[in-house]
């Protein structure tokens, strides 16, 4: 999903005609596709939170340069990055909202 909208992005980049509600569109796939327990965006949060947990177990020292970043990372990416692309996307096509 994420590569999909990706390309769609790219693809109105370099296109003449960008267009808001198209890119409220991707927007909103996305914000859709967020929802727990298969969403785009807690699927993120679950690989970096694992990567966290073998990074504990694998860190020189077991002294956290590695696993509390990445728990930040996750920790931020749930707590912010669904409601940023709500916010987003209403910027951009605030009548495209139900």
């Amino acid at each position: 999903m994420a590569s999909l909208a990706l390309q769609q992005i790219e693809d109105d980049l370099s296109a003449d005609d960008v267009d808001q509600a198209e890119l409220a569109a991707i927007l909103r796939e996305l914000i859709e596709d967020t929802d727990p327990p298969g969403g785009f965006i807690p699927a993120l949060a679950q690989l970096v939170t694992t990567a966290a947990k073998r990074a504990e177990q694998i860190e020189p020292d077991r002294d956290g340069d590695a696993s509390c970043p990445l728990h930040e990372a996750a920790d931020l990416i749930t707590d912010n990055a669904g409601q940023r692309l709500i916010w987003a996307a209403r910027a951009l096509h605030p009548q495209g909202d139900t």
